[in-house]
Protein backbone atom coordinates (compact mmCIF):
# COMPACT_ATOMS: atom_id res chain seq x y z
CA UNK A 1 0.00 0.00 0.00
CA UNK A 2 1.40 3.66 -1.21
CA UNK A 3 2.27 5.64 1.55
CA UNK A 4 0.11 8.80 1.83
CA UNK A 5 1.53 12.29 1.75
CA UNK A 6 0.44 14.98 3.77
CA UNK A 7 1.36 18.82 3.38
CA UNK A 8 2.02 20.52 6.31
CA UNK A 9 1.37 24.14 6.32
CA UNK A 10 2.94 26.35 8.98
CA UNK A 11 5.14 29.40 10.10
CA UNK A 12 3.49 31.91 7.92
CA UNK A 13 4.15 36.11 8.51
CA UNK A 14 1.36 36.32 11.75
CA UNK A 15 2.56 37.37 14.62
CA UNK A 16 1.88 34.50 16.08
CA UNK A 17 4.25 32.41 13.92
CA UNK A 18 6.73 31.13 16.28
CA UNK A 19 3.15 29.77 17.93
CA UNK A 20 2.63 27.79 14.62
CA UNK A 21 5.73 26.66 14.40
CA UNK A 22 5.67 24.89 17.59
CA UNK A 23 2.46 23.70 16.72
CA UNK A 24 3.68 21.81 13.23
CA UNK A 25 6.80 20.38 15.01
CA UNK A 26 4.12 18.68 17.64
CA UNK A 27 1.70 17.60 15.02
CA UNK A 28 4.22 16.57 12.56
CA UNK A 29 5.70 14.08 14.85
CA UNK A 30 2.40 12.34 15.36
CA UNK A 31 1.74 12.54 11.64
CA UNK A 32 4.92 10.61 11.40
CA UNK A 33 3.53 7.67 14.07
CA UNK A 34 0.49 7.52 11.55
CA UNK A 35 2.73 6.45 9.10
CA UNK A 36 2.17 9.43 7.26
CA UNK A 37 5.13 11.13 4.77
CA UNK A 38 5.61 15.10 5.23
CA UNK A 39 5.94 17.46 2.92
CA UNK A 40 5.92 21.37 4.61
CA UNK A 41 5.20 25.01 2.92
CA UNK A 42 5.93 28.38 4.85
CA UNK A 43 4.23 30.97 3.36
CA UNK A 44 6.42 33.36 4.83
CA UNK A 45 9.11 32.20 2.48
CA UNK A 46 6.84 31.22 -0.77
CA UNK A 47 3.54 32.51 -1.52
CA UNK A 48 0.54 30.44 -0.71
CA UNK A 49 -0.32 30.22 -4.77
CA UNK A 50 2.66 28.06 -5.20
CA UNK A 51 0.58 25.60 -3.09
CA UNK A 52 -0.69 24.70 -6.81
CA UNK A 53 2.64 22.74 -7.07
CA UNK A 54 1.30 20.20 -4.61
CA UNK A 55 -1.84 19.20 -6.14
CA UNK A 56 -1.95 15.41 -7.59
CA UNK A 57 0.84 14.92 -5.12
CA UNK A 58 -0.43 14.90 -1.63
CA UNK A 59 -3.30 13.80 0.20
CA UNK A 60 -3.78 16.02 2.29
CA UNK A 61 -3.13 19.43 3.87
CA UNK A 62 -2.46 19.92 7.48
CA UNK A 63 -3.56 23.59 8.44
CA UNK A 64 -0.73 24.22 11.23
CA UNK A 65 -1.52 28.38 10.79
CA UNK A 66 -2.00 30.77 13.62
CA UNK A 67 -3.10 33.77 13.21
CA UNK A 68 -3.91 36.26 10.00
CA UNK A 69 -4.10 34.88 6.51
CA UNK A 70 -3.66 31.37 8.32
CA UNK A 71 -6.99 31.01 10.20
CA UNK A 72 -8.91 33.62 8.60
CA UNK A 73 -10.09 31.87 5.49
CA UNK A 74 -7.15 33.20 3.33
CA UNK A 75 -5.12 30.19 3.14
CA UNK A 76 -8.51 27.82 3.26
CA UNK A 77 -9.07 29.84 -0.06
CA UNK A 78 -6.16 28.45 -1.64
CA UNK A 79 -6.42 25.42 -0.12
CA UNK A 80 -10.30 24.73 -2.20
CA UNK A 81 -9.03 26.41 -5.27
CA UNK A 82 -6.12 23.80 -6.06
CA UNK A 83 -8.66 21.11 -4.95
CA UNK A 84 -6.59 19.97 -2.36
CA UNK A 85 -8.43 18.21 0.69
CA UNK A 86 -7.54 20.09 4.15
CA UNK A 87 -7.89 19.98 7.83
CA UNK A 88 -9.80 22.41 10.26
CA UNK A 89 -12.52 24.89 9.35
CA UNK A 90 -13.71 25.89 6.16
CA UNK A 91 -13.37 29.60 4.32
CA UNK A 92 -16.36 31.31 5.75
CA UNK A 93 -16.27 29.96 8.78
CA UNK A 94 -12.92 30.62 9.39
CA UNK A 95 -12.92 33.98 8.41
CA UNK A 96 -16.34 34.80 10.54
CA UNK A 97 -14.42 33.49 13.66
CA UNK A 98 -11.42 35.15 13.14
CA UNK A 99 -13.48 38.53 12.63
CA UNK A 100 -14.63 38.90 16.07
CA UNK A 101 -17.01 41.50 15.40
CA UNK A 102 -18.59 39.32 12.48
CA UNK A 103 -18.47 36.31 15.18
CA UNK A 104 -20.43 38.29 17.97
CA UNK A 105 -23.26 39.13 16.30
CA UNK A 106 -23.39 35.51 14.99
CA UNK A 107 -23.37 34.74 18.74
CA UNK A 108 -25.93 37.18 19.91
CA UNK A 109 -28.36 36.05 16.51
CA UNK A 110 -28.05 32.28 18.09
CA UNK A 111 -28.65 33.84 22.13
CA UNK A 112 -25.01 33.04 22.72
CA UNK A 113 -24.33 35.54 25.79
CA UNK A 114 -21.32 37.76 24.79
CA UNK A 115 -20.05 41.27 26.81
CA UNK A 116 -21.30 44.41 25.41
CA UNK A 117 -19.14 45.85 22.37
CA UNK A 118 -18.51 49.06 19.80
CA UNK A 119 -16.31 48.29 17.48
CA UNK A 120 -14.25 51.20 16.24
CA UNK A 121 -12.61 52.20 12.90
CA UNK A 122 -10.42 55.08 11.42
CA UNK A 123 -13.37 56.78 10.48
CA UNK A 124 -15.61 56.61 13.64
CA UNK A 125 -12.63 56.48 16.62
CA UNK A 126 -12.36 59.58 17.54
CA UNK A 127 -16.43 60.34 17.71
CA UNK A 128 -16.21 57.26 20.07
CA UNK A 129 -13.39 58.49 21.87
CA UNK A 130 -15.87 61.05 23.69
CA UNK A 131 -16.88 60.90 27.27
CA UNK A 132 -20.30 61.39 26.81
CA UNK A 133 -20.74 58.59 23.64
CA UNK A 134 -19.34 56.21 26.03
CA UNK A 135 -21.71 57.07 29.31
CA UNK A 136 -24.83 56.65 26.71
CA UNK A 137 -23.07 53.28 25.47
CA UNK A 138 -23.55 52.35 29.72
CA UNK A 139 -19.75 50.75 29.20
CA UNK A 140 -18.37 50.71 32.98
CA UNK A 141 -14.83 50.38 33.43
CA UNK A 142 -13.16 48.29 33.26
CA UNK A 143 -13.08 47.68 29.32
CA UNK A 144 -11.07 45.60 27.08
CA UNK A 145 -9.58 46.78 23.71
CA UNK A 146 -8.55 44.15 21.17
CA UNK A 147 -8.02 44.14 17.60
CA UNK A 148 -10.82 42.56 15.51
CA UNK A 149 -9.01 39.70 13.71
CA UNK A 150 -5.88 38.79 16.11
CA UNK A 151 -5.61 35.60 17.94
CA UNK A 152 -3.54 34.83 21.33
CA UNK A 153 -5.00 38.04 23.33
CA UNK A 154 -1.95 39.29 20.77
CA UNK A 155 -3.11 43.43 21.18
CA UNK A 156 -5.74 43.12 23.90
CA UNK A 157 -5.25 45.51 26.63
CA UNK A 158 -7.39 46.30 29.65
CA UNK A 159 -8.41 50.07 30.17
CA UNK A 160 -9.75 51.18 33.97
CA UNK A 161 -10.52 55.00 33.11
CA UNK A 162 -11.21 57.13 29.81
CA UNK A 163 -7.41 58.15 29.80
CA UNK A 164 -6.06 54.77 29.50
CA UNK A 165 -8.68 54.08 26.80
CA UNK A 166 -8.05 57.03 24.54
CA UNK A 167 -4.16 56.17 24.68
CA UNK A 168 -4.88 52.70 23.55
CA UNK A 169 -7.17 53.13 20.58
CA UNK A 170 -4.90 56.06 19.57
CA UNK A 171 -1.59 53.60 19.71
CA UNK A 172 -3.84 50.16 18.52
CA UNK A 173 -5.38 51.68 15.45
CA UNK A 174 -2.35 52.76 13.62
CA UNK A 175 -1.67 48.91 13.53
CA UNK A 176 -5.15 47.65 13.03
CA UNK A 177 -8.08 48.83 11.47
CA UNK A 178 -10.85 47.91 13.29
CA UNK A 179 -10.93 47.21 17.41
CA UNK A 180 -13.23 46.16 19.64
CA UNK A 181 -14.01 47.77 22.57
CA UNK A 182 -15.95 45.52 25.08
CA UNK A 183 -17.19 45.08 28.23
CA UNK A 184 -14.59 43.55 30.80
CA UNK A 185 -16.19 40.32 32.33
CA UNK A 186 -14.76 39.64 35.74
CA UNK A 187 -14.85 36.10 36.95
CA UNK A 188 -13.28 32.41 36.07
CA UNK A 189 -11.46 31.48 32.70
CA UNK A 190 -12.81 28.60 31.29
CA UNK A 191 -12.47 27.04 28.18
CA UNK A 192 -14.06 24.00 25.89
CA UNK A 193 -12.22 22.01 23.43
CA UNK A 194 -14.64 20.56 20.30
CA UNK A 195 -13.72 17.71 18.18
CA UNK A 196 -15.81 17.05 15.29
CA UNK A 197 -19.29 18.90 16.52
CA UNK A 198 -18.36 16.83 20.18
CA UNK A 199 -17.00 18.76 23.24
CA UNK A 200 -14.21 17.00 25.26
CA UNK A 201 -14.47 19.02 28.10
CA UNK A 202 -13.44 22.04 29.93
CA UNK A 203 -10.66 23.04 31.52
CA UNK A 204 -10.71 26.52 33.95
CA UNK A 205 -7.12 28.84 33.92
CA UNK A 206 -6.02 31.01 36.92
CA UNK A 207 -3.27 33.40 35.51
CA UNK A 208 -0.90 35.13 37.97
CA UNK A 209 -1.08 38.11 35.47
CA UNK A 210 -3.55 40.56 34.95
CA UNK A 211 -5.67 38.53 32.48
CA UNK A 212 -5.03 35.65 30.30
CA UNK A 213 -2.81 36.97 27.42
CA UNK A 214 -0.58 35.84 25.08
CA UNK A 215 2.85 35.79 27.83
CA UNK A 216 0.07 33.52 30.28
CA UNK A 217 -0.97 31.26 27.41
CA UNK A 218 2.92 30.45 26.38
CA UNK A 219 4.98 30.97 28.74
CA UNK A 220 6.06 28.39 31.47
CA UNK A 221 7.25 31.31 33.77
CA UNK A 222 3.58 32.77 33.33
CA UNK A 223 2.78 29.58 35.67
CA UNK A 224 -0.82 29.76 34.76
CA UNK A 225 -2.45 27.68 36.81
CA UNK A 226 -4.70 24.87 34.99
CA UNK A 227 -7.22 23.22 36.53
CA UNK A 228 -9.00 20.02 34.24
CA UNK A 229 -12.31 19.53 34.75
CA UNK A 230 -12.83 23.01 35.10
CA UNK A 231 -14.05 23.47 39.22
CA UNK A 232 -17.76 23.98 38.50
CA UNK A 233 -20.78 21.71 39.33
CA UNK A 234 -21.90 19.19 37.01
CA UNK A 235 -25.08 21.09 35.60
CA UNK A 236 -22.80 24.17 34.75
CA UNK A 237 -20.38 22.04 33.76
CA UNK A 238 -22.62 20.08 31.41
CA UNK A 239 -24.11 23.20 30.21
CA UNK A 240 -20.90 24.94 29.16
CA UNK A 241 -19.98 21.90 27.10
CA UNK A 242 -23.61 22.69 25.38
CA UNK A 243 -22.64 26.02 24.61
CA UNK A 244 -19.33 25.45 23.14
CA UNK A 245 -20.98 22.90 20.78
CA UNK A 246 -23.42 25.55 19.68
CA UNK A 247 -20.40 28.00 19.32
CA UNK A 248 -19.25 25.49 16.86
CA UNK A 249 -22.49 24.62 14.95
CA UNK A 250 -23.75 28.20 14.31
CA UNK A 251 -20.47 28.75 12.85
CA UNK A 252 -20.24 26.02 10.35
CA UNK A 253 -16.81 25.07 12.00
CA UNK A 254 -15.12 21.58 11.35
CA UNK A 255 -12.41 19.74 12.71
CA UNK A 256 -11.27 21.04 16.44
CA UNK A 257 -12.28 24.25 17.64
CA UNK A 258 -11.60 25.71 21.26
CA UNK A 259 -14.24 27.97 22.35
CA UNK A 260 -13.34 31.03 25.19
CA UNK A 261 -15.56 31.77 28.21
CA UNK A 262 -15.72 34.01 31.12
CA UNK A 263 -18.13 32.53 33.98
CA UNK A 264 -19.45 35.60 35.98
CA UNK A 265 -22.65 35.66 38.24
CA UNK A 266 -23.57 32.38 37.45
CA UNK A 267 -23.40 33.26 33.70
CA UNK A 268 -21.26 32.14 31.02
CA UNK A 269 -20.03 34.82 28.66
CA UNK A 270 -18.41 33.28 25.08
CA UNK A 271 -15.42 35.83 23.97
CA UNK A 272 -14.36 34.01 21.33
CA UNK A 273 -14.29 30.67 18.96
CA UNK A 274 -10.50 29.66 17.34
CA UNK A 275 -10.88 27.79 14.74
CA UNK A 276 -6.70 27.14 15.13
CA UNK A 277 -6.38 26.27 18.57
CA UNK A 278 -2.33 25.74 19.31
CA UNK A 279 -0.94 22.40 19.91
CA UNK A 280 1.90 23.32 21.80
CA UNK A 281 3.01 22.04 24.83
CA UNK A 282 1.32 24.55 26.78
CA UNK A 283 -1.44 24.20 24.69
CA UNK A 284 -5.04 23.42 26.09
CA UNK A 285 -6.95 21.41 23.27
CA UNK A 286 -4.27 18.56 24.12
CA UNK A 287 -4.76 18.81 27.87
CA UNK A 288 -8.62 18.81 27.68
CA UNK A 289 -7.72 15.55 24.85
CA UNK A 290 -5.96 13.96 27.66
CA UNK A 291 -8.31 14.18 30.03
CA UNK A 292 -10.88 12.57 28.38
CA UNK A 293 -8.62 9.68 27.07
CA UNK A 294 -7.59 10.75 23.42
CA UNK A 295 -3.56 10.55 23.03
CA UNK A 296 -2.11 13.57 20.64
CA UNK A 297 -1.73 11.44 18.11
CA UNK A 298 -4.76 10.10 18.36
CA UNK A 299 -6.23 13.71 18.89
CA UNK A 300 -4.25 14.34 14.95
CA UNK A 301 -6.36 11.26 13.63
CA UNK A 302 -9.25 13.03 14.48
CA UNK A 303 -8.64 16.21 12.87
CA UNK A 304 -7.17 13.96 9.71
CA UNK A 305 -10.41 12.37 9.59
CA UNK A 306 -12.79 15.45 9.47
CA UNK A 307 -10.62 17.01 6.71
CA UNK A 308 -13.13 17.81 3.93
CA UNK A 309 -13.09 20.58 1.11
CA UNK A 310 -16.67 20.08 0.20
CA UNK A 311 -17.85 21.66 4.12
Amino acid sequence: MKQKTILVVRGGASSEREVSLKSAKACIKALKKLKYKIMSFDPAKEQLSKIKRYTGKVSLIFNALHGRDGEDGTAQSYFEYFKIPYTHSGVISSMNAMDKIISKKIFKRNNLLTPNYISLNSVNYKKFLKKNTLRNLYFNYPVVVKPSNEGSSIGVEMCKNFIQLKNSVNKLIKNYKTLIVESYIAGREIQVAVINGKALGAIELIPRRKFYDYKAKYSKAALTKHIMPASINKYNYNNILKLAEKAHQVLGCRGVTRSDFKFFDNKFYLLEINTQPGMTDLSLVPEIAKYAGITFTNLIKKIINDANINK
